[in-house]
């Protein structure tokens, strides 16, 4: 394909928007009915026929569901629309993440009968975290027992949310019809099953006065935010649709309030509507914050706006692996302009990379460009050092932008190999797939290779595709829990390190005090431990102090009880010793390391294992043995919830230990009339360990503290 140079784009027109919601919802639906209107695809492809244009890998064709987040471009009344189908299952939640970290908007997808569901909440507190403006869209308002004022009510009460409906549907379920728009005052109907042909008539005379209770609701709702239309508003004068609008774009875009809209995606109904409200309601890159960062060496802050005269300023968010052309890396370019043949540095890491090919993504088509302007999205070939959550900035105007964090995983499954040929296969796979999935950890002890991630499903998929992307024949254990360690109590230990071995010995003395952290902390820090240099009157030489950190950094990564990492523990150094001779690097990292392990078995350490939160919904008379059966798996069930049709919604909190082949035993006790969800909600002290259950895993583990400060010692010795 040749390339094509990029026209500078008019930014107001430009909106970088992202599709989420809980898994079924319909967002890939509603994805391909934007790219179908939009004339991107000539022919809709529905996801229950494997057809869908973003889910593209064969994985989610088979399953039915998104995996791996898709970036699309389309155009909709003279704007370019950047759009990023996200997935909604719990095991892929960082795709969710990373995509937010870069969208200007986001179009929150509602199931009509379901409402607010539990990785909804998820996917709504990310775009509380990353600030992100959003539209809310009822979807499935043709499905039997939907509920409009039922899920705009679930948005307050669940989430929090300042939902204010623009729209509402003329009829619902098998009643549904239009759509009564309510800045408008008319009603909306398709002429076609493709809804192409829309109608605009008056509204029924049977549905009117509903109408203009809900449009005087809505007016107040948004003059509440502007101070001028609320003193016309009292002054009982007039307001134009324009006003209302202005007045509604800008409560939007500073997250005080939802639109929300609804339709039915699968019988082509409002899509087209939302769509006009993206660009009328949602922020252009001109309409967001400027970006901040830090200069990477003086950590001074900067900031770079949404300008090409400003230095470039972009942020990798997504790498994935084509088997056609390589190593794919999606950028966001927040400043300046990213071009074809041109050298930029990596401030992440101090690294010059040359930018080559950069094309445009429709999914896993691509069409090459020349250079990538500011606000836009676009993807780069053959990066060879940057990764995921990456700043790339122009080398004499450096800039770190605020990286991704992203979830610890929570279960890992043991893989082996069928031969030598695939071993040297899988390496390289594993290598690859851990670039594209930030969530996904490769681990190799004693010989052992594990695989950790976010949930059964993730691991089924990631194995899935080193079978079959990579040609890797292997055999794969059973999943297993990836438990951790922390302290309750504090402790001060004084440790001394002293080796002689025929010529200059090693020596070295540390005093640190151990104490738990918050909540609140563990999730601010990146690995759950936090290193405070206490230090006064140089007991330990500056140099010697990183070497110290380094040492219980790795020490973190067994425990004392079954040797899982260690979470929640800060470490304070307060003194320590050295030797003008004996005195090394190495000497004071296994100084730490044993001060580290002394620590955390005075500071009465206890085993933590992921609990997750579930969601049930089954017919009423099961609710009884449900609520049985989750108590029989230490859960805690939270709350019950008549969710209509005769149906109830169980909350829960259950160890994921304890979930392990739950869908086949809900499917036993409601006649196979039961679904549930889950996703991970935190640590929690396990308080009726199995020593059978640990044994097996912990088995592995349990000496791995020793190893290391073993390797250290003798690697001291041999220095020394």
């Amino acid at each position: 394909m040749s390339k094509q140079t990029e026209t500078k784009l008019d930014l107001s027109k430009v909106r970088n928007i992202g599709i989420i919601a809980h898994i079924d919802a319909g967002k890939t639906t509603t994805t391909e009915r934007v790219l179908y209107y939009t004339g991107m695809v000539h022919r809709i492809g529905e996801v229950h026929d494997g057809a869908a244009t973003t889910d593209y890998m064969v994985q989610e064709r088979e399953r039915g569901i998104t995996i791996t987040s898709a970036a699309v471009t389309a155009a909709w009344k003279g704007h370019q629309i950047n759009v990023i189908d996200t997935p909604g299952h719990v095991d892929f939640t960082a795709e969710v993440q990373r995509s937010l970290r870069v969208l200007d908007g986001g179009v929150v997808v509602f199931d009509g009968v379901a409402g607010v569901e539990p990785q909804s909440e998820t996917v709504w507190r990310q775009a509380d975290e990353y600030r992100v403006p959003r539209l809310c869209f009822v979807n499935k308002m043709d499905r039997v027992g939907a509920n409009f004022a039922r899920c705009v009510q679930m948005i307050t009460d669940r989430v929090n949310g300042n939902p204010v409906p623009i729209q509402t549907p003329y009829g619902e379920g098998d009643q549904f019809k239009g759509i009564i728009d309510l800045l408008k005052m008319e009603l909306v109907i398709y002429g076609d099953d493709l809804g192409q042909d829309i109608q605009h008539h008056p509204i029924p005379e049977s549905h009117r006065e509903q109408a203009e209770t809900m449009r005087a609701e809505m007016v107040e709702k948004i003059v509440e935010n502007d101070e001028y239309l609320t003193e016309k508003y009292l002054m009982e004068e007039a307001i134009s649709d324009d006003e209302l609008l202005g007045a509604l774009r800008a409560a939007t875009i500073a997250g005080k309030l939802q639109p929300v809209l609804c339709g039915s995606s699968l019988k082509n109904k409002g899509v087209q509507l939302m769509l006009d409200k993206v660009v009328e309601l949602l922020p252009s890159p001109l309409d967001i914050p400027a970006v901040t960062g830090m200069h990477p060496k003086t950590e001074e802050p900067l900031e770079r706006k949404a300008e090409d005269s400003e230095p470039l300023a972009a942020l990798v968010f997504k790498i994935i692996t084509d088997p056609y052309v390589g190593r794919l890396a999606f950028v966001r370019v927040y400043s300046g302009v990213l071009r074809s043949g041109t050298t930029v540095m990596n401030t992440t890491k101090g690294a010059r990379e040359r930018i080559g090919r950069i094309v445009r993504m429709f999914a896993d088509r691509r069409e090459d460009i020349t250079e990538i302007h500011a606000g836009d999205i676009a993807a780069i070939l053959a990066l060879k050092e940057t990764f995921t959550g990456e700043t790339l900035a122009a080398p004499d105007h450096p800039i770190v932008l605020e990286t991704i964090k992203f979830p610890e995983p929570v279960i890992e499954v043991a893989i082996e190999p069928n031969s030598k040929g695939d071993q040297e296969k899988m390496g390289e796979a594993l290598r690859r797939l851990a670039e594209e999935d930030p969530t996904f950890k490769v681990e190799v002890d004693d010989s052992q290779t594990k695989l950790r991630g976010m949930g059964e499903l993730h691991l089924e998929v990631l194995v899935d595709r080193l079978m079959r992307e990579f040609g890797v024949q292997a055999t794969v254990g059973r999943p297993r829990v990836a438990y951790r360690e922390t302290i309750t109590r504090s402790a001060r230990v004084d440790t001394i390190f002293k080796r002689q071995s025929g010529g200059s010995g090693q020596y070295a003395r540390v005093v640190a005090e151990f104490e738990p952290m918050s909540d609140e902390d563990i999730r601010a820090s990146k690995d759950g431990f936090a290193f405070v240099d206490e230090i006064r009157g140089g007991a330990i030489p500056k140099e010697f102090i990183r070497p110290t950190e380094n040492g219980m950094r790795e020490a973190m990564q067994g425990g004392v009880l079954a040797g899982y990492p260690l979470v929640g523990v800060r470490a304070r150094l307060v003194d320590g010793a050295s030797h003008e001779v004996d005195s090394s690097e190495m000497a004071f990292k296994i100084a730490g390391s044993m001060c580290l392990k002394e620590g955390v078995q005075k500071a009465h350490p206890v085993l933590l294992e992921p609990t997750m939160k579930v969601e049930v919904v089954v017919p009423d008379e099961f609710t009884g043995s449900v609520v049985g059966d989750l108590s029989s798996r230490r859960g805690l069930v939270s709350g019950m919830e008549p969710r209509g049709l005769g149906a109830t919604t169980i909350s829960a909190a259950v160890p994921l230990a304890e979930m392990f082949g739950y869908a086949t035993n809900l499917r036993n006790i409601t006649q196979g009339r039961g679904t549930f969800t889950m996703e991970f909600d935190k640590y929690t002290v396990l308080r009726t360990a199995s020593p059978t259950r640990l044994s097996n895993q912990a088995a592995s583990r349990g000496t791995r503290h020793h190893r290391i400060v073993r390797r250290l010692s003798s690697d001291a010795i041999s220095k020394g």
